[in-house]
C-alpha cells in the first residue's frame, strides 16, 4: 500500500498537479526622463480589469532614474499579460492626466502600441510562458 501511495505522490508530482509552474518576468523601462519622482508598472491578467491599478495583477515600485528602469515580477503564473507602467514624476501616485485622459506624464505598454484614446488590453497583451524579459519605451 505505501508503494501504491509513494507511486502516486511521484506520478501527481511530476505531471504539475500539485505545483503551480511560477515565472519570472523582467520589465526594462527605456526612455526615463528624469530622476523624479516614481516609476508604477502595473501587471494585468483581465481584460476588464486593464488601467485599474487597485485591480491590477501586480504593481512594483521603484524610485525613477534617468535612462532605463529595470523591474522585476516573480511568481507570474503562466498566462495572457498586459502591462500599463507610467513616471510619477509628482509622487502623487498615479500618472497625471489633461481633461481626464490624456497623460501629462511619461507612460508606456507592452508591445508598444499607437494608441488613439484609452489603451485596449488586447493591443498589448503578450503570452508568459517561462521566464520572459521585455523591453518598453516611455512616451512623454
Amino acid at each position: 500500500m505505501k508503494l501504491i501511495l509513494l507511486s502516486f505522490m511521484v506520478w501527481v508530482a511530476s505531471s504539475g498537479l500539485a505545483f503551480a509552474e511560477e515565472h519570472s518576468l523582467i520589465v526594462n523601462l527605456t526612455g526615463v526622463k528624469n530622476s523624479s519622482g516614481d516609476v508604477y508598472v502595473e501587471l494585468y491578467s483581465d481584460p476588464k480589469t486593464f488601467r485599474k491599478t487597485a485591480l491590477a495583477s501586480s504593481v512594483i515600485k521603484a524610485k525613477a532614474q534617468e535612462g532605463t528602469v529595470t523591474m522585476k515580477f516573480t511568481g507570474v503564473s503562466p498566462g495572457v499579460y498586459a502591462i500599463l507602467a507610467f513616471h510619477d514624476e509628482d509622487g502623487n501616485g498615479v500618472v497625471n492626466k489633461r481633461f481626464g485622459m490624456i497623460p501629462t506624464e511619461g507612460y508606456a505598454l507592452s508591445n508598444n502600441p499607437d494608441v488613439f484614446g484609452p489603451p485596449a488590453f488586447q493591443d498589448s497583451e503578450f503570452e508568459v510562458l517561462s521566464d520572459k524579459e521585455l523591453t518598453i519605451p516611455m512616451h512623454y
